[in-house]
């Protein structure tokens, strides 16, 4: 089953417009949902979770239409947002006896274990918390009521390098049993290509491809040489080219590339730096 369908869903602001969007995540696989500042990203998931009201698509969780049971499957959803939504006058013992009452699968020993390996003050109040410490606060919460599907935006954002690892260790484990699933949208495109098994790439609010990471990085290369090598390339097989004084390099179809080319494997970053980019 898929933990996670979204068919055309459209949404239309005063100076942008989320068109069409669709992908689907399987049930123990963790989707990478990648853009440029703007494309889109938080803006998609704020319509999933219905924060901004969709003017038409359907959201799917788990078998279910989001719209009209959106209290029960957000029993099922941790969702980590790239601002947070606890009161700055709070503390973290007293957000956890407000979350103890709204989710029924809540684990108070899963959250104080989270909040003690991150190493957070539990008397200080958020708003003198540090921005990674609150989106620590935010994982932890997130991970401490049996929830089935991850969605997290910029969930790494603010963390040093050695609790980023931290973090995507416990996403990895998160879908061990298979039956659990993650999106999660990042700048960090190197985190995302360790743990995801699909990428979905976001543009001006169009989504320009959802696919499996591995055939993904499989079906495409970097291909390295003077401008006029790279321009005397099959235009049908180049999907973007960076010309500077030193050189060029085109993102091409791995099949058919020219003989005597310097190739190389690409990676998600680069990919999505040269989609589409046009030839000077």
């Amino acid at each position: 089953m898929e933990a996670l369908k979204v068919d055309n869903v459209c949404k239309t602001y005063q100076e942008f417009v989320l068109d069409h969007i669709s992908f689907s995540i399987p049930g123990g696989a963790i989707m990478g949902f990648i853009g440029k500042n703007g494309a889109g990203k938080s803006t998609t998931i704020k319509n999933l979770l219905g924060i901004n009201k969709k003017d038409s698509g359907t959201v799917t969780v788990f078998g279910e239409v989001f719209t009209g049971k959106e209290n029960r499957i957000k029993e099922k959803l941790g969702v980590v947002l790239d601002e947070t939504f606890f009161a700055p006058g709070v503390n973290a013992v007293q957000i956890e006896k407000a979350l103890r009452i709204i989710y029924q699968n809540w684990n108070s020993r899963v959250f104080y274990d989270y909040l003690s390996m991150f190493r957070l003050d539990l008397k200080k109040n958020i708003k003198d918390y540090s921005k990674g410490m609150k989106m620590k606060l935010s994982i932890a919460a997130a991970l401490s009521h049996d929830a089935r599907l991850l969605i997290l935006d910029e969930v790494t954002s603010g963390l040093d390098p050695i609790v980023r690892n931290e973090v995507l260790d416990l996403l990895l484990e998160f879908i061990q049993d298979e039956k659990r699933s993650i999106l999660i949208s990042s700048h960090i495109l190197s985190d995302l290509e360790k743990i995801c098994d699909y990428i979905t790439y976001i543009d001006n609010g169009k989504i320009i491809f959802s696919e499996n990471k591995d055939e993904l990085l499989e079906s495409y290369c970097l291909v390295k040489g003077s401008i006029q090598q790279i321009r005397k390339l099959a235009p049908d097989m180049v999907l973007g080219v960076s010309e500077n004084a030193f050189g060029a390099q085109a993102l091409v179809c791995a099949d058919g590339v020219p003989d005597g080319m310097i190739v190389e494997p690409v990676t998600i970053e680069e990919m999505m730096l040269l989609w589409k980019k046009e030839r000077k």
